[in-house]
Formats: structure tokens, sequence, C-alpha cells
């Protein structure tokens, strides 16, 4: 692995931890880049990476004032002439890294949420009434949701849990698309994103919640598990319908 794919890594846990470099054994659990790969190699010590990276252990960066955050969407909203998906956000960052990362988004809400925020910011601004008009729908999207069904108070919720690796590190998640989804993470990993399994369920939030629960003990970070041949067969041996 070169130089430069590492330190992109680490820009990137770093953007998704919220500004902050991570340790070298979070790196390794949300990477999958061993060690070895970079140390007596590269760098003595991990803090030589984070630093060469631009960052410095435990530092956070400045917090972007939400006008700043709102106005730098707002004009990526014009350029674009539409609202942006998440990877396009990320691919933003990536080209222009004063642009806010994706995360700091976050602190607004839901992407609905983030819209409507927008759509605020805009307010009667003639200039801004294009931007407006794109975000509307975003915003409004929360109250078109594919309906539910409750049952035993359980919310039942069509979709698609899958199986990805990336790297050592196997992601169970819950999607409307497994394409989309699977785009917008291959952008933000430094090794290949393979699809392993789908399952096609009418109950998306139970079945992820039945296989996260099963592989507890094996987490790595987030919704990456350290899973093992016999835990992905298992995977694959259920049904595609749920």
């Amino acid at each position: 692995m070169e130089k430069a794919e590492i330190l992109d890594a680490i820009r990137r846990c770093a953007e998704e931890n919220g500004g902050v470099a991570v340790g070298r054994e979070r790196f390794e659990a949300m990477t999958g880049i061993a060690e070895w790969r970079w140390s007596g190699r590269y760098w003595v010590r991990w803090s030589e990476a984070v630093a060469e990276a631009g960052y410095e252990p435990g530092t956070m960066n400045t917090r972007i004032p939400d006008e700043a955050v709102l106005g730098a969407l707002a004009e990526l909203v014009r350029v674009l002439g539409h609202y942006p998906v998440a990877a396009e956000l990320t691919m933003k960052r990536r080209a222009d890294p004063t642009f806010p990362s994706p995360n700091v988004f976050q602190r607004f809400g839901s992407k609905a949420e983030v819209a409507a925020r927008l759509v605020e910011f805009c307010g009667d601004d003639p200039t801004l009434a294009t931007v407006a008009a794109l975000a509307r729908p975003v915003a409004e999207s929360a109250r078109e949701r594919p309906s539910t069904e409750a049952i035993d108070g359980h919310v039942m919720s069509p979709g698609q849990v899958y199986l990805v690796k990336s790297g050592r590190h196997y992601k169970i998640g819950r999607t409307n698309s497994v394409g989309r989804r699977g785009y917008e993470l291959a952008i933000q990993l430094p090794d290949p994103l393979d699809v392993v399994h789908v399952i096609e369920t009418d109950d998306s939030v139970g079945i992820e919640r039945y296989w996260h629960q099963r592989f507890a003990t094996k987490r790595a970070n987030g919704e990456w598990f350290a899973l093992t041949k016999a835990d992905v067969a298992a995977f694959k041996r259920r049904r595609q319908f749920m």
C-alpha cells in the first residue's frame, strides 16, 4: 500500500470523527489497514503519520459557523442544479478541502432536516430562490417516506439488508437501494468494496438488528464486523425473503 493511500485514509477517518484524528487501533478497525503496512516503513510512530496527514492527535478543527456550512451547501446546490446525495458531498470535500466535511451537516439532523435548514437559510433572498426551490422537495420528503406497518409495537419497514466487505472487515446495514448505497460507501473507503449477499425483506429494521446482535462480540466499529468464513456462510444461507 502506498503512503499517499494511507494518508488519504487517515484524513477520511478524521473527517468521519468530526475533525479529530483517530487513534492507531481505531484506524485499523475502521479501515482494515494493519499497523505493519506503515510502521517502520513510512513512519516510526502513529503520531508522525497523523501529523503528515495534517492533523494533531486529539486536536479538533475549529467549528465552522452554521451560516458558513449552509452557504457552502447552497453554492453546491446551485452548481449541481439539484440537491446533492451523500456521495456528492464526499466528492466535493475531496476536491475542495475548504468545503465542510459531510459529517458536519449532521449537526442539523437528517437529510430532510438539513434541507429544511437550507430553505430557511435562503429565506426571501432572490439570488437563492433557485436553491430554495431545489431543496424544498427534499425538506418535505420526510412526509413521503414509504409506508410502514406496526405489528405488536414493532415497525415493519421493507428494504434490503446487505453484507459487504472492504479490506478485512464486513459491514451489515440496510437500505432501499444496495447499488446506490454501495457507490456511496465505495468512494469513502481505501479498499475495494464487494457486495457479499443481500436479503430482500419486509422487515429490514428487524433483520438488521438480528444480525447486529448475533455478531455483537465481533463488532469492529459502528456497523463493521470482523467476521469469520463461518459467519459469512451463515448470513449467505438465509433466504432472500424473510
